[in-house]
């Protein structure tokens, strides 16, 4: 069996059985809240850059995801593309991210119709800088984000985050959340 589909079947199997703790932690811890959030430039579905400096002045949800096109995954980046015009009624981008290469983004992005940008980490750095890189060696699973997201308010600070979320429902949280920080 090849790595690739080792680590698909490992990232399937943590989806299905809802297991999401089980995991060896990085050694960079996530940024503080009111600190100002890691910047980046990483290539999108399209193979367009985008980097977190061109979202100044609107609110950014920046979540990680470990894999494309599985279960949990798929469930979250469907509850944000649902959201989409709420999101952008608060003034809000959404990112998704995760270590796979761009083909595999634009695959995921046109299956679903996700109308916004997901980034490829494939060289992990984004994830390392974020504090989300994790490995489940138990499933021969490794080098993969923590489903965590961060909202970064329009000056570049991390104003919530989340860590391990559940991704049924998700979406509605942080919209919640959202409107709190933007006091509504």
């Amino acid at each position: 069996m090849t790595t690739r589909l080792k680590n698909f079947v490992g990232a399937l199997a943590l989806a299905l059985l809802g297991i999401g703790t089980a995991y060896a932690a990085t050694e960079t811890p996530s940024p503080a809240l009111g600190t100002v959030a890691p910047s980046f430039t990483l290539q999108d579905q399209g193979g367009k850059t985008v980097s977190l400096a061109e979202q100044r002045g609107k609110w950014v949800v920046l979540y990680f995801y470990p894999k494309d096109n599985t279960p949990g995954c798929t469930t979250q980046a469907c509850g944000f593309r649902d959201d989409i015009f709420a999101f952008r009624r608060a003034n809000a981008v959404i990112l998704g991210v995760s270590v796979d290469e761009v083909m595999s983004k634009k695959d995921f992005a046109e299956k679903y119709s996700l109308p916004f940008p997901v980034l490829s980490d494939a060289k992990t750095e984004v994830s390392k800088a974020y504090g989300v890189l994790v490995d489940y060696p138990q499933y021969k699973i490794f080098n993969v984000a923590r489903r965590d997201t961060f909202i970064i308010d329009p000056q570049g600070k991390v104003a919530k985050y989340y860590r391990e979320v559940n991704p049924d429902g998700h979406s509605k949280v942080v919209l919640a959340d959202l409107a709190k920080l933007q006091g509504k």
